[in-house]
């Protein structure tokens, strides 16, 4: 009996920690990606982390942290990861760099994800003469496919898109903790209304 308990109290601590290293790691996620300041609140509702844990988690990923590269920083009760105020001015230099992607080709490629699959001629009524070169660009990178219809070519994002952006078919719950996808979406819509 006695081998049993122990087994079972092996198994019980065993799954405590995984719960805790699980907890570590998306807080940590949480917090890397932010870029802000973020309340316990919001933290705890994006990583469905029990408040009471949530503190434990903050302390043990400021420990973890100090001394490094990147800090996790506390202002009175919000949080943020950010790099070490030794290493601001390196960084900073990075950061003005040029953005992978133009504004303009951010737009093309969000109207051409909201709307897939979808054909070329409208993408261009939509996005003006440019949307062509970004096309040609996404197409050469991998992000979308092509394919001939008729006199123009009907569009859509490509396995390599998901795998590029990290990210997978969201559904209604998970695009509500993304902003990012309304604001797309936002934006696709603003944007094909007026031109309807």
């Amino acid at each position: 009996m006695d081998e049993l308990a122990g087994v079972t109290r092996e198994s019980i601590a065993e799954l405590d920690d995984s719960r805790e290293k699980e907890n570590l790691r998306k807080v940590e996620a949480a917090l890397f990606v932010s870029g802000k300041f973020m309340t316990l609140k919001e933290l705890v509702a994006l990583t469905d982390v029990n408040p009471l844990i949530l503190r434990d988690v903050l302390r043990t990923l400021e420990e973890k942290h100090r001394g490094g590269g990147i800090e996790v920083v506390r202002r009175e009760d919000l949080w943020k990861m950010d790099v070490h105020s030794d290493f601001v001015h390196m960084v900073n230099r990075l950061a003005t760099g040029n953005s992978e992607f133009t504004k303009a080709e951010q737009e093309t490629l969000a109207i051409i994800a909201y709307k897939q699959p979808m054909k070329q001629s409208i993408l261009i009524k939509i996005r003006g003469n440019k949307a062509y070169d970004h096309v040609a660009k996404f197409v050469s990178m991998g992000l979308i496919i092509k394919k001939r219809t008729g006199h123009t070519s009907e569009i859509s994002l490509s396995e390599s898109f998901y795998n590029y952006f990290n990210v997978s078919g969201l559904d209604s719950d998970e695009q509500n903790k993304f902003p990012v996808a309304n604001d797309i979406k936002s934006e696709a819509e603003a944007v094909n209304s007026s031109n309807a």
